[in-house]
């Protein structure tokens, strides 16, 4: 049997299941109800022409993207930008961050849903973000002559393994694209047995990302309204197959002692609620960011409901914490909190940063906690101890500046195989 053809009829009853889907998500995030027509093949309203495109899944991978698209814009000054993502958060986040861009959903894999996705832009050329692989979207661009990149890529050796068993279906997309940069040899490895050719290993992009003037602005802002108290963030945490992370850290902090203010920035806005009635259930004093009220010296927890502020919250830390990792979720951006230059504490769960987290112990960058309770324990030691999270912070810079220049090398690459492209197109013409 044709792996790709029966592939390509499942997409004709998968709309059924994705819309129940969607309208399940939206129960917590009604954004999931908004611009379906971009999902499912809908004509899309005055596309931009010829852009530069960048497809990104989510936040991380849109955040991620920045860097690339500033060395991209070197290259190319006058080429217009489509940014497009799957989740509400990636698009808010991108409509955010890429003022000047165009910003939309990727059609779902169905092949005519593609072709017009492509025959409304006509892209220059398209950058798939770290590990999104769409067999028809894959094979459309090579049809259509978009040159297409898988860049700052990722495969966990989990994500390996199941697509080697539709390794028939993979490999042939994968054969299509015209470069392939990892984060990691360990990636670049498992990215070449799904079937990826011209696979460099060039970093990961988001040691490129600096906070913005905007976010030291933010960042004074909360300052003023916290106080001189000592801060704790815990970004990003995760409901995750029936666990609240948010819960766990709460539940351990009851046992501190001292006046620190402990920050909770769920990943989801539709846990922002879930946050805080937790934190109230366990007699905390908390409020909320949204209240755009000083923090009062009796509140205890402070709940970050806000999207697209976590850097913020993080250049106002002392100590801070990366959800994801405490459920086995793989760990959220843990550069982000050690670019800050913030004594950084993770959990067990790390696939998604395994090299990051490994490498930022291994600096005195981080340290990787095995529970709530060793959390709570080792921020209030790194609380009452200045000098020991200074030596963090010193170890951070040093950690983050040695894995400067990922982007400029993947935009570089992408540049050198755009000019082998046309050259061979030029070829194959004459």
């Amino acid at each position: 049997m044709n792996t790709r053809w029966f592939y390509t009829q499942l997409w004709h009853i998968a709309p059924f299941f994705i819309r129940r889907y969607l309208r399940k998500r939206a129960e917590k995030a009604p954004a999931y109800l908004e611009h379906w027509p971009e999902r499912f093949g809908g004509v899309f309203p005055n596309p931009v022409q010829q852009p530069i495109w960048v497809h990104a899944v989510s936040v991380g991978e849109t955040r991620a993207a920045q860097p690339l698209i500033r060395e991209l814009r070197h290259h190319f000054p006058d080429a217009p930008l489509l940014m497009t993502q799957m989740t509400p958060t990636g698009r808010a986040t991108a409509e955010m961050l890429y003022p000047d861009a165009q910003c939309r959903y990727l059609p779902y894999d169905k092949p005519e849903w593609i072709r017009q996705f492509l025959n409304e832009h006509r892209p220059r050329f398209g950058v798939l973000m770290e590990t999104e692989i769409w067999p028809n979207l894959m094979h459309g661009c090579a049809e259509a002559g978009v040159p297409l990149f898988l860049a700052n890529a990722r495969l966990s050796e989990k994500s390996q393994n199941g697509y080697l068993k539709v390794r028939k279906l993979v490999e042939p997309a994968m054969q299509t694209l015209c470069g392939c940069y990892a984060q990691t040899a360990a990636d670049a490895e498992r990215l070449h047995l799904i079937g990826a050719s011209n696979v460099h290993v060039c970093g990961n992009s988001k040691y490129d990302i600096t906070p913005t003037e905007a976010m030291h602005e933010r960042a004074a802002r909360f300052k003023e309204r916290i106080g001189s108290r000592p801060v704790v963030v815990c970004g990003s945490t995760r409901d995750y197959k029936g666990v609240n992370e948010a819960q766990l850290l709460l539940k351990a902090w009851q046992t501190y002692q001292g006046d620190a203010l402990l920050v909770i920035v769920p990943r989801h806005p539709e846990s922002f609620q879930t946050a805080y009635d937790a934190a109230a259930a366990l007699g905390f004093n908390v409020q909320k960011r949204s209240d755009d009220a000083p923090v009062a010296a009796e509140t205890q927890v402070w709940i970050g409901d806000s999207m697209g502020e976590l850097t913020a919250y993080y250049l106002v830390a002392d100590v801070a914490f990366v959800g994801g990792s405490l459920v086995d979720a793989g760990c959220q951006n843990v550069i982000e909190p050690v670019a800050c230059g913030v004594p950084t504490l993770f959990g067990p769960s790390t696939y998604n940063f395994a090299d990051a987290c490994k490498g930022a112990v291994e600096a005195g960058a981080a340290k990787q906690i095995f529970s709530a309770q060793e959390w709570q324990h080792t921020a209030a030691q790194w609380l009452v101890n200045p000098q020991n999270r200074a030596q963090y912070a010193e170890h951070a810079a040093q950690f983050v500046e040695k894995h400067h220049g990922a982007s400029k090398r993947m935009a570089d690459r992408m540049v050198e195989n755009l000019s082998s492209v046309v050259e061979n197109m030029n070829e194959r013409r004459f």
